[in-house]
């Protein structure tokens, strides 16, 4: 139970911020409007570190179903814990979502890009080629879970993981993030994207799930490819 709690929490947080420096950056009537992709990235490598900060004392503090899978892959994460960790995940994201929407209720309102509005909350690709567009979020999340499973194999306080993992997605948002708004965890966009769905948002338009099960489907890929090259050669 303490897994499930953990991975809630600390996913919650990480959607409430990563999507809350979206909002700010995305609606209309927003002190931060138009600020740019560098304080988006930043804001979602904060927004992991903050997550993994605040969850690691309940749980693993995966906040992502990927890794969460892929550490089950690798052997050194119990296969019976998988699925109370996913709907922690889950259960967060959705929840971090929609608390960005009354936090940020007013700009939702004001603004009339349906684009705007459905990028504060999932991802999307700036060309879409779904298999071009799947490769993307392979490799992204493959960087991030050998980055992650690295951490273990170096001599590194445990208090500076969770700073290490926020420049790890950082890293990778800046580098990779550019096709498709780097996912890189399947909640992360899911989450949100059901949020998305039932929120009584004006004007908001459609969802886009034709492309939702990229960046679910992605990182699983993605993370399964690390984890296997992780036991092979490190």
């Amino acid at each position: 139970m303490d897994g499930f709690i953990g991975e809630l929490i600390g996913t919650f947080l990480l959607v409430l911020l990563g999507c809350g420096v979206n909002a700010g950056v995305n609606l209309s009537k927003s002190n931060a409007k138009e600020s740019g992709w560098i304080v988006i990235t930043m804001g979602w490598a904060l927004a992991v570190t903050i997550g993994v900060y605040a969850s690691g004392f309940l749980s693993a503090a995966h906040l992502n179903p990927a890794v969460t899978i892929a550490f089950a892959v690798n052997g050194s994460f119990a296969w019976a814990e998988v699925v109370p960790y996913i709907a922690g995940q889950m259960i967060g994201a959705v929840l971090g979502a929609t608390t960005v929407w009354l936090a940020y209720h007013e700009q939702f309102e004001a603004t009339n890009e349906e684009g705007s509005i459905l990028g504060t909350f999932a991802t999307g690709p700036q060309v879409e080629s779904p298999v071009w567009n799947l490769m993307t979020e392979i490799i992204g999340t493959a960087v991030l879970v050998i980055g992650v499973m690295a951490l273990g194999a170096n001599q590194i306080s445990d208090g500076l993981n969770p700073m290490i993992v926020g420049i790890i997605v950082g890293a990778v948002g800046l580098s990779l993030g550019g096709p498709t708004g780097y996912a890189i965890n399947p909640a992360r966009d899911l989450g949100p994207r059901i949020a998305h769905a039932f929120l009584p948002i004006s004007g908001k338009g459609g969802s886009n799930w034709g492309y939702a099960w990229v960046p679910i489907v992605g990182p699983i890929i993605g993370a399964i490819v690390a984890a296997l090259v992780y036991n092979l050669v490190l």
